[in-house]
């Protein structure tokens, strides 16, 4: 018996020893990406990125048709459907958004219990993975289940968002409005009246230009859960995870926190130039896919910010961000991404800094929803290598030894 087993772990060593001969050779240089840049991870048909030309499509549309032409609910079904719809078709698409909007009473009572401490990204991340059990077909993958699925995470991130910031304030919650669009209702439940015609349609295109890009961090990180076969509320609340990183979607956030420290239009100068000389990052220019062209989708954010300035018959933040996007053009030859427009006009639109973030989970969720579906779809399991740099033969020291 003694000779049997000592075959057979024999045996596995001859194993273990040929499947070693097929790894790289220990001095084999192994060229290493940091931060997958530049890394082809998988195919998709959702959106386009063209960092080189500064250009953005959703399925083979330019960004500047839907920021011209379209409204969110349009944007979120060709996203989902790889097609335009009809009049009745997103008429009957809308309705099925609205039917959706209101939240569980469960989920209502969670957000009064969380800690007042919990940030709304936060709050939102964990009434998602609440969200998740009020389902009984969580593990079912079928095209219509999930697209089901889908549509109701994105008809109630707004309202868990409004729900959670009129709570913390002390507020009643403004329930859905069926008779307003998604954004429109959006910023009617978190201020409890309904915005105008142009403030609406400002919400409403900032949610369609975040709509999707390409395989950004969050959305990587959200195809990467589902590649393992786990639920869309679990890959939805990895992305939601990933997003709040500042240097993901924490970017808005800081552009505004650095134009309320600029204070003026005089002090924009002096502040760039310490900012600069103290080599601090200038917030909201620059992007890791736009290095030589600038944000497509910002000329129609500064645009809209004009327009909403206008409005309000006050024109001091626009003003301010053309100053420092001029000035930044001409010390340093950087463009602005979408994050700096979009940050004062969020701020006009009555969001405190701490929902910027959330904002962004609500406008990327359909981007986040379409992918994992793709990914289902045409699914690998994502395992990549790594290249090891740590200690090699070393030798096991007993503990009495130590």
């Amino acid at each position: 018996m003694a000779t049997k087993i000592e075959d057979e772990v024999n045996d596995v060593v001859v194993v273990k020893r040929d499947l070693t001969a097929l790894e790289l050779p220990t001095a084999m240089p192994v060229p290493v990406k940091a931060g997958l840049e530049g890394v082809v991870a998988a195919e998709s048909q959702i959106s386009a990125v063209d960092g080189l030309n500064g250009t953005l499509s959703y399925r083979g549309i330019d960004i500047g048709q839907f920021a011209q032409h379209a409204t969110y609910e349009e944007t979120v079904y060709l996203l989902w459907t790889g097609k335009l719809p009809t009049r009745v078709q997103l008429t009957e698409f809308a309705g099925r958004m609205v039917a959706e909007r209101e939240i569980d009473e469960s989920i209502q009572h969670l957000l009064t219990i969380i800690p007042r401490t919990i940030t709304p990204i936060n709050a939102l991340r964990t009434a998602v993975s609440a969200l998740s059990g009020l389902e009984e077909d969580t593990d079912d993958r079928a095209p219509e289940v999930n697209q089901a699925k889908a549509l109701r995470l994105t008809a109630k991130f707004p309202t868990i968002v409004a729900s959670y910031h009129r709570c913390r304030l002390g507020l009643e919650r403004v329930a859905p409005d069926p008779d307003l669009s998604h954004a429109a209702n959006f910023l009617y439940m978190l201020h409890g009246k309904r915005p105008t015609p142009q403030v609406a349609r400002a919400m409403d295109l900032i949610m369609l230009l975040l709509s999707d890009h390409g395989f950004n961090a969050s959305t990587f990180a959200a195809r990467v859960t589902a590649s393992t076969l786990s639920d869309m509320y679990a890959a939805v609340t990895t992305a939601l995870g990933t997003l709040k990183g500042p240097l993901h979607g924490g970017a808005n956030h800081r552009s505004m926190q650095m134009l309320l420290e600029i204070g003026s239009i005089d002090n924009a100068e002096p502040y760039i130039d310490a900012a600069l000389a103290e080599k601090r990052r200038i917030m909201g220019f620059g992007h890791r896919v736009y290095r030589q062209t600038s944000d497509p989708r910002c000329v129609y954010v500064r645009r809209m910010l004009y327009e909403v300035c206008e409005e309000l018959g006050d024109m001091y933040w626009y003003e301010l961000a053309v100053t420092i996007e001029e000035m930044m053009a001409i010390k340093r030859g950087l463009f602005p991404n979408v994050d700096f427009y979009s940050a004062p006009l969020m701020y006009l639109l009555g969001l405190p800094l701490d929902l910027f973030v959330p904002l962004f989970a609500i406008s990327r969720v359909p981007g986040w929803t379409a992918h994992i579906m793709e990914q289902y779809e045409h699914n690998r399991l994502f395992r990549p290598v790594c290249a090891y740099t740590g200690y090699r033969n070393r030798a096991y020291v007993p503990i009495e030894e130590r």
